[in-house]
């Protein structure tokens, strides 16, 4: 069977897409090529998918976005769905996994109108717009946390967990070699260069007492991995214990969470999810301006159950970072699973993909 797989959240996508595949169904992926508009680096989505052997099909998708190329975005929005509609006339698939947002609303909505049933998967606690409307559309909606059940239609929801990339399991080996702590900072799959520039301004002194682990991303809006680099090489022999890529793909991740002893983060879905299971503690700095102030609600998730303590970017703005690692390491004994709290589940791939196969099945 042929399957298109779609979506803005494309780690646990990809999880789920590759069990498909082993299922022996063909899977054309319908993504982004570049993270941002102007942007001339593949994003992270391409390449993974791409290193996959998995067909990929850019969708120029848009939305209304008034702080950020605006007229750009705007007139993006109907081009989305005139190549979602071409592109699955061409294909026509049996089915349509999407994992929401904005890119996947004009391939789910040309889905319907080409009579393609599709289902869903909300890694949220809060559903955005774009999700509630492929909500109506989709025959199945899968459920990261039974809160979000009621953004949707009674009758089509089930709750599974969110799917995790099992390489993040894979310890593999300790990056840095000396007793020092080592602190992962990341912003998510296209890093975050708000969290970028303040890490530069105070990586020589964090050097000094810990290693540090940095995925800056790749957009060459900003280019701050050249930056990166620079300061790598201006500190001399400090820069040993600064490890800076742009992305750390299935085969680093393992060794990445396995080195960490502390996190520095965004508070994306994917991200909160996987510092729970893996129990990795962590300041978070969600995103001030995401959809139903959703970021910082999964911030205060984690940090209900020990693990997270919560940063707002206004205060990484005005220069905290360095004090607010130093006190968070210190005290890092303080940030441990609460003992009435649980892990969340594991299980979400397969029991997305024995439900998709039976819709699959000709009795279906």
């Amino acid at each position: 069977m042929k399957v298109v797989v779609t979506g803005g959240h494309h780690n646990s996508a990809l999880v789920v897409a590759e069990k498909l595949l082993q299922k022996g169904h063909k899977i054309y992926w319908f993504g982004h090529k570049y993270s941002m508009i102007g942007d001339e680096n593949p994003s992270a989505e391409y390449q993974e998918v791409t290193r996959k052997g998995i067909p990929f099909i850019e969708i120029k998708a848009g939305k209304f976005q008034p702080k950020f190329k605006f007229l750009a975005n705007l007139l993006r929005i109907p081009l989305g769905f005139w190549q979602s509609l071409l592109n699955l006339y061409r294909i026509k698939p049996d089915l349509i996994v999407s994992f929401g947002g904005y890119l996947a609303l004009p391939v789910v909505v040309s889905s319907w109108l080409l009579g393609i049933p599709s289902v869903t998967h909300e890694q949220t606690t809060v559903s955005g717009l774009a999700n509630k409307m492929i909500g109506w559309l989709s025959k199945r909606i899968f459920l990261t946390y039974p809160s979000s059940a009621k953004y949707f239609p009674k009758g089509k929801t089930v709750v599974v967990g969110l799917p995790l990339r099992e390489d993040i399991f894979k310890k593999g080996q300790k990056i840095f070699k000396n007793s020092r702590k080592t602190i992962y900072i990341t912003g998510g799959k296209q890093g975050a260069h708000v969290i970028n520039e303040a890490v530069f301004a105070v990586l020589p002194e964090l050097i000094k007492d810990f290693n540090v682990i940095h995925q800056c991303g790749s957009t060459t809006l900003y280019n701050d991995i050249k930056k990166a680099e620079q300061i790598k090489y201006s500190v001399g022999k400090k820069g040993k214990n600064y490890l800076v890529s742009e992305y750390f793909f299935d085969s680093e991740i393992g060794s990445v969470f396995y080195s960490a002893d502390l996190v520095v983060s965004r508070a994306g879905a994917h991200t909160i999810y996987e510092l729970w299971v893996l129990e990795k503690p962590a300041i978070l700095v969600p995103i001030p301006w995401s959809s139903g102030h959703e970021q910082e609600k999964n911030a205060q998730m984690l940090e209900n159950v020990g693990l997270a303590k919560v940063l707002s970017q206004e205060e990484l703005n005005k220069g905290e970072l360095l004090e607010e690692v130093r006190d968070f390491a210190k005290n890092l004994k303080n940030y441990q699973l609460l003992p009435s709290e649980s892990k969340p589940r594991t299980d979400a791939a397969d029991i997305m993909v024995s439900e998709i196969e039976k819709m699959l099945s000709p009795k279906h």
